[in-house]
């Protein structure tokens, strides 16, 4: 039995005929074209004819998957979390220079 479900990026799909899984990366609908990408990190493009033609069932992310783009995302808003942590320590003392500015003009 075919069940037909609309290309969803970010979805992951299983192709019952050939036993792989993908997930779909993006959809152009003006060209037709979903790009899609296996476990294995191949990236592959299909028409959506073809993508109509494929015996696909929903399925979740695979165990173990890690996608390298999104891994390389967090370590960098971790790395600007440490960075505005520091920056908000220098604001402290930014802002005791200006007391002292503000009493040294009281002084005049």
């Amino acid at each position: 039995m075919s069940r037909e479900y609309a290309p969803t990026p970010g979805k992951w799909y299983e192709n019952k005929d050939e036993e792989e899984t993908f997930r779909v990366l993006s959809v152009d609908e003006d060209d037709e074209l979903v790009e899609i990408e296996y476990e294995d990190g191949e990236i592959e493009e299909l028409d959506l004819d073809t993508w109509h033609e494929l015996d696909l069932e929903l399925t979740e992310q695979p165990e173990g998957w890690s996608d390298s783009s999104e891994e390389d995302d967090d370590d960098e808003d971790d790395d600007f979390d440490d960075e505005d942590d520091d920056e908000d320590d220098d604001d402290d003392d930014d802002d005791d220079d200006d007391d002292m500015d503000d009493e040294e003009e009281d002084d005049y």
